[in-house]
């Protein structure tokens, strides 16, 4: 029982170890395997680490290589300093030379190409025209313009603002419309530059003027008339001289004293407006330059007479026939009579043209040129003008003219005696302009008063009159002018405003002598001013001259207001629309007439004795200017 017990003990501890001996090789099997799997592994790393350090030592042998390539090389170079600085002056300097040069030949190059280019451009499109040394630069405009007004004047686009009629006259019962071509304008400037100055010659016409074939019945053609035609020369050291045809140095101008800046009133009529003082005529001008700061002028210009007179006698006011002398405001000589043989006689008039000037053209006997200087300031901000003017006016007397036979009672009128009586007349003048808010608003202020200077507002009011011996007197006129404008790129608005004034110079009846005489006499008579009167011709189509009615113009106003637009203004030119309206109106010196109607007449109301003609005026522009 004991052997079965260790029998049975031994097989089970035989299958145990047996099983535990399988077990256990498996288990050695599988370590086996993963240490073969680690060695593996690392011999891989192993490999890998020698590979680095083979690289390692590699890269450190080519550094090594490279630190003695380097030194090798410091070495090489410092070695060839000397000769690399020979090599500079021998070879280098000359070629940066030479890269120098050919820059500057680029740069040059460039330049011409940019020239060649520009000179191509300009003879595509010119803003000039070369022409012997000289450049031609044409200008001026192409116009087409309207005016209405109610009062006719007979003055085409042109206002005659001493002219407006009297509410007797028959052109003040009717208005009239022109359309007009005549303002177009036509310019040429030349100028030609020396080391040492400037040569300018400037041309400039329109068609105002009126031929003798001037109508507008067909082909309603108008003369050329020159505007200005004058030559200048620019010196570098600031003077200038400048003789022709040209704008007065009344004128008011924007730049300094120089010609073509004159101020002109942006006006589509181009009598301007009332205020403005002006004249273009002949004229010889010196102005020195100070620094663009200011400028002293002098000039020397034709001279003309403006005169009128009323109730000039030559003769005592007894007649062969008994017949009486008459004054008379429209007739020539101041006076009419009905003695035969005895008309049109006047003291001061040269023969029986009568006047102390051509009547048939308005040309004057001058003593000399006026004389005209003016100074003007640019401090920084505007610019400020201050002139004067002097004028000389002659006359020739014929004292012996009135002449009467003492015995027989009858006028027996002589030349003998005569005598030329010349008289001086002159006048102040200032101007002031301002800009305002980056250039766009500018303002004006202008005025002008002297003796003798009516000539030089744009009305044209007379310098002179008479007194009953035939000399001259010189009349007190007064101008003044406003001016505001705003400019845009496409829009200009203007407003003007002014007055002129002509002072009266009178002398009445006295025992043994002549009269009323002279200028704005209340002697004078005004009663016809407001009676219309029949036409004066046979075919019964022209308006009649008032009756009784010396109408002499004591002061004019007038305000203006218009606009230009410009919806194109490039390197084509320019189009331009504009219009504008203006009130105008002309007061006469009181004229009562000496003796007044008796009961049951009826006296003249104030408003006849003393004038007043008012003109509403509509204007309208279409221009094309050139570039």
């Amino acid at each position: 029982m004991k052997l079965i017990k260790v029998l049975a003990l031994s097989l089970i501890v035989g299958m145990t170890a047996s099983a535990f001996a399988q077990s256990t090789s498996s288990e050695l099997r599988e370590l086996k395997d993963a240490i073969a799997a680690q060695q593996q592994q690392i011999q891989q790393l192993q490999q890998q680490v020698q590979s680095r350090d083979a690289a390692i030592q590699q890269l450190q042998q080519q550094v090594g290589q490279a630190q003695s390539a380097a030194q090798a090389a410091q070495s090489t170079a410092n070695a060839a300093v000397p000769k690399a600085e020979e090599l500079d002056k021998q070879y280098i300097d000359p070629l940066q030379h030479e890269v120098t040069d050919l820059k500057a030949t680029t740069a040059n190059t460039v330049e011409g190409l940019q020239e060649t280019q520009k000179r191509v451009s300009d003879l595509e499109s010119p803003l000039a025209i070369h022409y012997k040394g000289i450049t031609l630069t044409p200008g001026g405009f192409f116009a087409a313009e309207t005016v209405w007004r109610p009062k006719a004047t007979f003055g085409d686009i042109n206002t005659q603002l001493n002219g407006i009629p009297f509410s007797g006259a028959a052109q003040a019962r009717f208005s009239e419309f022109y359309g007009s071509g005549r303002q177009s304008r036509i310019s040429l400037l030349a100028q030609g530059k020396l080391s040492n100055m400037i040569l300018t010659g400037y041309y400039e016409t329109d068609f105002l003027g009126a031929g003798v074939t001037s109508n507008n019945n067909q082909s309603n053609s108008y003369v050329l008339r020159q505007r200005q035609f004058w030559g200048q020369t620019a010196l570098n050291n600031g003077w200038t001289f400048t003789g022709g045809q040209m704008w007065s140095l009344v004128t008011e101008t924007k730049k300094g004293l120089d010609n073509r800046t004159e101020a002109l009133p942006m006006t589509i009529d181009p009598q301007y407006t009332v205020g403005f003082s002006w004249a273009r005529q002949y004229a010889f001008r010196a102005v020195k330059n100070f620094n663009n700061k200011w400028w002293l002028g002098m000039s020397v210009e034709n001279s003309q007479e403006l005169l009128t007179a009323s109730g000039v006698q030559t003769f005592t006011p007894v007649c062969p026939n008994g017949s009486t002398l008459v004054s008379s405001s429209t007739s020539k000589t101041g006076f009419t009579t009905t003695c035969a043989g005895f008309n049109n006689f006047v003291i001061g008039g040269p023969g029986n043209l009568g006047g102390l000037y051509n009547n048939q053209a308005n040309y004057s006997s001058n003593v000399g040129p006026d004389i005209i200087a003016k100074v003007a300031f640019e401090p920084g901000f505007g610019h400020y003008e201050v002139f004067g003017i002097a004028s000389a006016f002659r006359g020739r007397i014929y004292p012996n003219a009135s002449a009467v036979d003492p015995i027989t009672g009858l006028p027996t009128p002589s030349a003998a005696g005569a005598y030329n009586n010349t008289v001086w007349g002159g006048g102040w003048g200032a101007n002031a302009r301002w800009l305002f808010y980056q250039k766009r608003i500018e303002v004006g202020l202008h005025g002008l008063g002297g003796k003798g200077v009516g000539r030089y507002s744009t009305s044209t009011l007379p310098d002179l009159t008479v007194n009953p011996a035939g000399q001259l007197k010189t009349l007190q006129n007064y101008t003044v002018f406003a001016t505001l404008e705003w400019h845009s790129p496409k829009w200009d608005i203007y407003g003007y405003g002014g007055g002129e004034y002509a002072g009266k110079t009178w002398y009445g009846t006295k025992p043994g002598g002549f009269g009323p005489v002279g200028y704005g006499s209340p002697l004078f008579n005004n009663n016809g001013c407001g009676t219309e009167t029949l036409p004066n011709n046979a075919n019964g189509f022209g308006p009649g001259a008032l009756g009784s009615c010396a109408g002499q113009t004591k002061d004019i106003a007038e305000g203006s207001l218009g606009f230009w637009y410009k919806p194109y203004n490039g390197p084509k030119g320019r189009l331009q629309i504009g219009a504008q309206y203006s009130y105008l109106a002309r007061s006469a010196w009181v004229g009562y007439g000496g003796i007044f109607p008796k009961p049951p007449a009826v006296i003249p109301s104030k408003s006849t004795l003393a004038p007043t003609a008012i003109e509403n005026m509509w204007f309208t522009s279409f221009r094309y200017y050139l570039p």
